[in-house]
């Protein structure tokens, strides 16, 4: 996953005005604080070296997932159609920006208290408004089409994700890190949105109650591309990291959904492809020969994340 050639050089041109020391010191300030909880070395960061960690180091692994999950929603809502969008907790405008892709002309609004973040998603955005205000403290949302909060639930009290839905007149994206604790925040949120009367988009095949069993974690993976810059400050080799998310997708009125979905990078062996698929009421092996040619061919070319329909129902 590329960023687009404009927001790479926004990027680099703040990256190269802080400078390289002050910028891998701002990035293991801020890899810090999202590991261990250290907010108060972010606190004395200036603005500027904030804003520059955060746009090598962050933007484009959200940008890359929030792409991902934007496209399987596109696919899933049709021909609805998405004229506004709600991005809240926006940090620099990365999910924004995936908006933009796949509902262009939409008019979007960017909620982000840190103002830092917020200069920055407005140079990223120049279309979007960016609202300067804390969500978490907000007891309701403007109405949107579609809601966003990718990266943001778990810096807000549970009941933001209710305010969210609230305020979507279409549909409901949260995003979080494919970790145990982000899938945990998913997971909870999708039990009350259900309750609440939402209806599944993705990535789960049903409405049921979900079969992932602790302490298993459902996951997935976006491939992103490190500029130079980034690889110099996490001294990686690497021209790629894979980006791992949760996500949740839900909607106002039912939408077409997949038969199953592939939870874990397929495994390919001569003559054979398995894959790990989410069928709704159980996680099933799925094996899938060579003589079954089309079934066969189809499971070569899908990919951890993706949708699985060819005979997903045979074990």
């Amino acid at each position: 996953m590329h960023l687009p050639p404009p927001i790479r050089s926004i990027v680099e041109e703040r990256a190269e005005s802080i400078g390289f020391t002050a910028l891998k010191r701002a990035a293991a300030a801020m890899s810090d604080a999202y590991r261990e909880g250290g907010a108060a070395r972010i606190a004395r960061l200036s603005p500027a070296e904030r804003a520059a960690a955060y746009l090598v180091t962050r933007l484009p692994a959200t940008y890359a997932a929030s792409y991902r999950v934007l496209e399987e929603v596109r696919g899933r809502l049709g021909e609805r159609a998405i004229a506004t969008v709600l991005d809240i907790g926006a940090g620099t405008g990365a999910a924004s920006l995936a908006g933009q892709h796949w509902f262009p002309g939409a008019a979007i609004t960017m909620i982000e208290r840190d103002g830092a973040f917020a200069d920055a998603a407005r140079e990223c955005v120049p279309q979007a408004l960016v609202r300067m205000d804390d969500a978490a403290r907000m007891e309701a949302f403007p109405a949107h089409d579609l809601v966003m909060a990718s990266y943001s639930l778990g810096e807000l009290p549970a009941a933001v994700a209710l305010r969210a839905w609230r305020a979507a007149r279409v549909a409901l994206v949260i995003i979080e890190p494919g970790t145990p604790a982000g899938f945990e925040r998913i997971r909870g949120a999708r039990d009350r949105l259900l309750s609440e009367g939402a209806h599944m988009i993705a990535p789960c095949p049903a409405e049921s109650p979900c079969p992932m069993a602790s302490p298993d974690w459902c996951h997935f993976a976006a491939r992103v591309e490190r500029s130079s810059m980034h690889r110099r400050i996490k001294q990686g080799d690497l021209s790629y990291e894979d980006e791992k998310f949760s996500y949740l997708a839900v909607a106002r009125e039912p939408a077409p959904l997949a038969n199953a979905r592939v939870i874990r990078r397929p495994e390919h062996r001569p003559g054979l492809v398995i894959l790990q698929a989410c069928q709704g009421a159980r996680i099933a092996e799925v094996r899938v020969p060579h003589r079954e040619r089309e079934r066969f061919r189809a499971a070569r070319a899908v990919a951890w994340g993706d949708a699985w329909d060819s005979g997903a129902g045979r074990p």
